[in-house]
């Protein structure tokens, strides 16, 4: 089952890479009246670097909730 995760992971990065490769161009991107004018594939790497670390925060902490919940 490992493995097949680590498969769906990987594919899912490539097609993330993929996309990021075929659209280079210049995107605004506004947040808190801070405009910013970046690269859709650095905007598309961050947004994904960012879910990667936020899902694996919530794992985590879901994890030591149902633990924490065991032991009392």
């Amino acid at each position: 089952m490992r493995w097949f995760h680590l498969a769906v992971i990987i594919l899912f990065a490539a097609a993330t890479l993929v996309f990021a490769v075929q659209n280079f161009q210049t995107v605004t991107v506004s947040l808190l009246r801070i405009s910013a004018n970046i690269p859709l594939a650095l905007l598309i790497a961050v947004i994904y670097v960012l879910g990667a670390i936020t899902g694996g925060s919530l794992l985590s902490l879901l994890r030591q909730s149902i633990a924490g919940a065991k032991r009392h």
